[in-house]
């Protein structure tokens, strides 16, 4: 395995680890498929969602994050090839589960819910990796914007949802 993948698999661990839980979230929930206006609205505010970190990402790839962020956890640096690729990879998913949201998918509630929390953790990450650098870190302008827009999808999706045993 190349150095750099090895370092971005390594420095995006965090997202790995929310991965898991928007699956397991997925797997243990259930989505009321038959009311149409809630649908509606988790995709209104998933299409929300995915215009901010649209925004999110184009702040840091034009500062620098896919350099400074393996910098400062002492990894090899990501080219702007990879961290363009994996984001607008994402993009696309996250477009692709507002078909499946229309659709009745439970498959896309996985990208939904990754979507909601990985929003959540970017307004908290990108602060705290600003104060440890004692100053401006890449993504630190909309974080913040993120971040609102991930915890507003989390409370849509919650009462979209119903644990699974419920």
């Amino acid at each position: 395995m190349s150095g750099e993948i090895q370092s971005f698999l390594t420095g995006t661990v965090l997202l790995d680890l929310v991965l898991v839980a928007a699956l397991l979230l997925t797997l243990g929930r259930r989505a009321s498929w038959t009311d149409r206006a809630a649908r509606r609205a988790v995709a209104g505010l998933s299409a929300v969602a995915i215009g901010v970190q649209g925004i999110h990402f184009l702040e840091e790839w034009a500062t620098g994050f896919h350099r400074r962020l393996p910098e400062l956890l002492g990894l090899e640096p990501w080219s702007a090839e990879l961290w363009v690729s994996f984001n607008l990879a994402w993009l696309a998913i996250w477009l692709g589960s507002l078909a499946g949201l229309a659709a009745g998918w439970r498959a896309a509630l996985v990208a939904v819910w990754f979507l909601a929390l990985a929003s959540a953790v970017n307004g908290v990450a990108h602060p705290l990796l600003a104060l440890a650098v004692g100053g401006y870190f890449p993504g630190l302008w909309s974080s913040p914007a993120a971040g609102a827009a991930g915890v507003l999808l989390l409370r849509r999706l919650a009462a979209f949802t119903r644990p699974a045993g419920a």
